[in-house]
């Protein structure tokens, strides 16, 4: 009997405050008042004046309310603020209540966007949180213009901040001071435990403040939080310096500008132990006993940069010229068997077994020890020296020699990441001369190099994106250097960069990373307009440089510019990339293709298809081969290599003359999705075509999807399609895609009767998008009306007229 008395106790509790409420309402409108023309309002109802009151004073009342009955508390829900209601919400769910209806109307009346169709919306609560703190951090929101967000008791960034999950800064860093601000200590707290995602979207130049408070952000947010993933989209011009440091500190580094330590927590951190020669080694890259071309390239553009600091200092340091062996013991070397690496992580005292700078001053010193006996004079050292391309310094003796089959190339790329002169150890190298040679003049300081030596490793993302932001030399060169050591990574995604001829030092660089010890690397997205390589020759060259790569989408848009005339002559592609030995196998599980315009050697994509055993899902799109035997060789491949191949999909591909091999692929019982997308596979011979099609299906019991969309399969072939679900198929098919297919309603609803008439059970999801079923909306009505009796159908209401093209093709 408790319960039934706790509840006549909390019931009573709640007409004693309506009928207080309804005291005061009825004081209030004991004045007369005019009527309106359209007559006097009706009263409101005595419930909803107890439940106004109620939200109203949820400060004191909240405790009660909280223990109302399920009944009495689904009313009131509605009436409370974003704050009280995102607070009842546990409350709510344990009386088998939900606010999701609430949070849609709210964000329906409040935020008047319409969620994407594509997303599926699990939780409006956490989604409309999200979006009110972007609203408030930018300031497009104002929360006392309704009386549902604003209460005094509550903080909107400290009360949403727990449900953000993805947070966007835009143009100039909007919000970055805010975040940092002391006021939003406690917020910033709660975005580094919640926040998974940080995106940055049309970012403009900004002020060194603006970049300052960026720089404490990503440090809370991504070094000592829970943030794995950084965007970067549309960025049209990018500013070096902000680009690069948004880079670095997503990569774990912290370049401190001063002495002191970045924040609080790692001064927390700096008194426990520091980390062991074993955890820097697994963090900066392990060591290998030699040096390539490429690392000493790197070393001298750091040392060059430390030159560039020293002469910032009072007092000048007398040091302008260092020996090739004091310049590899400034970098360590990482642990790869490859025959050139980029930029290899490792500081000089793990590779010469001295402690550990604590500053960046201290690593000048200890580079400054390392020099040769000849200096040049201190004042000489505080004039700028020109740079120039590489070459020989004036009065050294000694042959050059290069290692490598590239040893002839001299364009940028070898200038960058081949030193050419390889000297004795102690030899002489001018930093000049050596760091900068290929920038044309361009000061080696600006580079944006982080010197890992000076830097402090933090924990950094695994999954970075690069979208619409073209990515300069210096750009390219820094993205390269960090990931060359970036064991975290498991996702990456450069599209629309304009990489150019600096996707080769991408190439080495993932190499390098590659013979990282702990390589986490796994998805690769690359998309550009142009490729410097054949997009067949720059698949095997990843594939060659990542073997643990699992997921891999490739596209490229137009035709390699190997023969454009604006790139040079000698600027060809190392011969260690583009190598025609046999590619070992792989882990490719997913494998994704865009090719551009022109015919494509299919024994070059069947080497790929050879060493990818593993292979699962394959896309091949707008790909064209020389003959339909060329197509067929792909296909056979696919049969004796591929037998773990689940879902194959062809897209904007021309396969009218391919009839036989498309009936190949059918009879195949190992695949069980297939797409034939807008493939022209019915332009010739439909009537002969369609009936060996449908007994091939017919006969394949594991193929569980076929999609056909833009194919003009027209009523004709609809019906014929139809036969694959007639009583004497072993067909197992339970999705199907006839999109834009010129289907008119009278030939959907025959479809429909046919299924009924053979009994056949419901079969999964049928989509007809862009179908010509507005021409009879009854007929199309009674058609869908009969398939949903059999099948889950995904229909669109499409203008058809747009399709008459579509149309005279199919009279």
């Amino acid at each position: 009997m408790a319960a039934p008395e706790a509840w006549r106790a909390r019931s009573c509790w709640f007409c004693e405050v309506a009928a207080a409420t309804t005291m005061e309402a009825t004081s209030r409108e004991a004045a007369p008042a005019k009527s309106s023309a359209s007559g006097p309002s009706a009263p409101p109802a005595l419930f909803e004046l107890c439940g106004r009151a109620v939200s109203a004073h949820m400060g004191v009342l909240e405790s009660g309310v909280w223990a109302l009955p399920g009944p009495i508390l689904q009313s009131i829900l509605p009436l409370l603020n974003i704050y009280y209601l995102e607070r009842i919400e546990e409350t709510a769910l344990k009386k088998g209540l939900s606010t999701q209806a609430i949070w849609r109307r709210l964000w329906d009346e409040l935020m008047k966007t319409r969620p994407s169709s594509l997303e599926s919306v699990t939780c409006w609560r956490a989604k409309f949180m999200e979006a009110f703190f972007s609203h408030v951090l930018r300031g497009t929101i104002d929360v006392s213009s309704d009386k549902r967000l604003c209460d005094q008791r509550f903080s909107p960034l400290l009360h949403s901040s727990r449900h953000v999950r993805q947070l966007t800064i835009c143009n100039m860093l909007q919000g970055a001071t805010e975040l940092v601000a002391e006021p939003n200590r406690r917020v910033l707290e709660t975005l580094a435990s919640s926040l998974h995602t940080l995106k940055f979207r049309h970012l403009l130049f900004s002020d060194v403040a603006a970049q300052q408070s960026l720089r404490q952000l990503l440090h809370q947010l991504i070094h000592h939080g829970a943030v794995s993933q950084v965007s970067l989209y549309s960025w049209p011009v990018p500013e070096s310096a902000l680009f690069i440091l948004i880079l670095t500190m997503s990569a774990g580094f912290w370049q401190p500008g001063s002495g002191s330590l970045p924040c609080r927590l790692c001064g927390e951190a700096s008194r426990g132990r520091a980390p062991s020669r074993d955890e820097g080694s697994l963090l900066l890259g392990s060591r290998r006993p030699r040096r390539d071309a490429a690392e000493r390239c790197a070393a001298a553009l750091m040392a060059t940069r430390r030159k560039s600091e020293v002469k910032q200092m009072p007092r000048a340091v007398p040091t302008t010229r260092v020996t090739r062996r004091s310049t590899q013991e400034s970098l360590a070397v990482s642990g790869t068997d490859s025959k050139r690496e980029l930029y290899p992580p490792a500081t000089s005292y793990e590779a010469s077994g001295t402690k550990q700078p604590s500053s960046a001053p201290a690593a000048t010193t200890s580079a400054s020890s390392s020099t040769s006996s000849k200096r040049a004079p201190a004042s000489s050292a505080s004039q700028p020296k020109p740079l120039k391309r590489f070459k020989r310094a004036a009065g050294k003796k000694g042959a050059r020699t290069r290692q490598g089959s590239g040893a002839e190339s001299e364009d940028l790329y070898d200038f960058v990441f081949i030193v050419a002169g390889e000297k004795e150890d102690g030899e002489e190298m001018e930093i000049g001369e050596v760091a900068c040679g290929a920038l044309d003049g361009s000061d080696p300081s600006c580079l944006g190099l982080p010197a890992l030596e000076a830097s402090q490793r933090f924990r950094s993302i695994s999954t970075l994106e690069l979208f619409t932001v073209p990515l300069s030399t210096e750009a390219a060169v820094t993205l390269c250097h960090l990931l060359s050591s970036w064991v975290s990574l498991e996702s990456l995604t450069l599209s629309y960069n304009g990489l150019g001829s600096n996707i080769f030092r991408l190439l080495d660089s993932l190499r390098a990373l590659s013979g990282q010890a702990g390589c986490r690397l796994r998805a690769l997205h690359l998309s550009d307009l142009f490729s410097p390589l054949p997009i067949l020759e720059l698949t095997r060259a990843i594939v060659r440089a990542l073997p643990l790569l699992r997921v891999l989408s490739i596209r490229v848009d137009h035709p390699s510019q190997r023969d454009n005339p604006a790139v040079p002559e000698n600027a060809g592609p190392p011969s260690h990339i583009i190598g025609d030995e046999e590619i070992p196998e792989n882990c490719l599980e997913q494998l994704e293709m865009g090719f551009p315009r022109g015919a494509q050697p299919a024994p070059l994509l069947c080497s790929v298809l050879k060493a990818s055993g593993s292979l699962q899902q394959l896309s091949l799109d707008s790909a064209t081969f020389a003959s339909p035997q060329d197509f067929g060789l792909v296909l056979q491949t696919l049969k004796e290599y591929n037998q773990s191949l689940k879902r194959l999909s062809f897209h904007d591909m021309n396969l009218a003359d391919c009839q036989s091999e498309v009936l190949f692929l059918l009879q195949n019982l190992t695949l069980q999705e297939i797409t034939f997308s807008f493939c022209r596979l019915f332009e010739k011979r439909p009537a002969q075509f369609l009936p060996e099609m449908v007994a091939a299906m017919k006969g394949n019991s594991t193929l569980k999807g076929l999609r056909l969309p833009g194919n003009r399969l027209g009523n004709a072939g609809l019906l014929a399609l139809a036969d694959v679900f007639s009583e004497d198929s072993s067909s197992s098919l339970c999705q199907l895609d006839i999109s834009s297919n010129c289907i008119k309603p009278d030939g959907l609803l025959e479809f429909a009767k046919r299924l009924e008439r053979w009994g056949r059970g419901a079969f999964g999801h049928l989509r007809l998008f862009q179908n010509w079923l507005d021409q009879d909306a009854v007929t199309a009505r009674e058609a869908i009306r009969r398939l949903r009796a059999t099948c889950h159908v995904v229909s669109d209401s499409w203008d058809s007229s747009q399709a008459f093209a579509d149309y005279v093709s199919t009279m």
